[in-house]
């Protein structure tokens, strides 16, 4: 296979952890996700975030240590540095409304329904997630967005997939699979 390092990205609620965590178990390789090393462990999680020189201490040596892996979620702007170990970029793109369903029925089984509902006590972070996520498409470059993801990705010098993160996951794996199998060897 030529391709064995594979970055997945796109906004939140895109699907990348899922897409990654699926392609890993079919290519038999390590998956790691940004989140795991983006946030600090706790309870509740999705507390506190670690400055991005502690989140590429924790990455790099898993990334360097092994040839064959998939990464999900979001790099762009901190992770830079890891981009050179990239064989393959993949971009999902999901309407936004499909987006904030997936994002309320993952927040929903993380924290529970009451937990997020107005007056819980997850909601204020719950409420500010979902305007983050619904800005996505709109959004300049100073933070995660399309036109940040657009402009992240033009720079790659990896080839660059984009996918329908609506369709199936079995299909985007698949596409996954073709996409790096017509890659010449050489």
């Amino acid at each position: 296979m030529v391709n064995k390092r594979i970055h997945i990205t796109g906004a939140s609620g895109a699907g990348t952890t899922t897409l990654g965590s699926a392609l890993a178990a079919r290519l038999s390789v390590a998956h790691f996700d940004s989140d795991d090393f983006y946030w600090k462990p706790s309870d509740p999680p999705f507390q506190e975030s670690r400055c991005a020189a502690d989140r590429l201490e924790l990455m790099r040596p898993l990334l360097e240590g092994t040839d064959s892996w998939v990464l999900s979620g979001a790099l762009e702007g901190w992770g830079d540095s890891l981009v050179p170990f990239f064989d393959l970029a993949v971009f999902l793109t999901v309407p936004t409304e499909i987006r904030l369903l997936r994002l309320r029925a993952r927040e929903t089984k993380r924290f529970g329904e009451r937990a997020i509902s107005q007056g819980g006590p997850m909601f204020p972070r719950y409420r500010d997630l979902l305007g983050w996520a619904r800005s996505y498409d709109t959004a300049g470059v100073d933070r995660r967005s399309r036109k940040l993801h657009q402009v992240w990705l033009a720079g790659l010098s990896c080839d660059v997939l984009r996918l329908n993160g609506v369709a199936p996951v079995d299909r985007q794996v698949r596409q996954i699979l073709r996409a790096i199998s017509a890659k010449p060897r050489g």
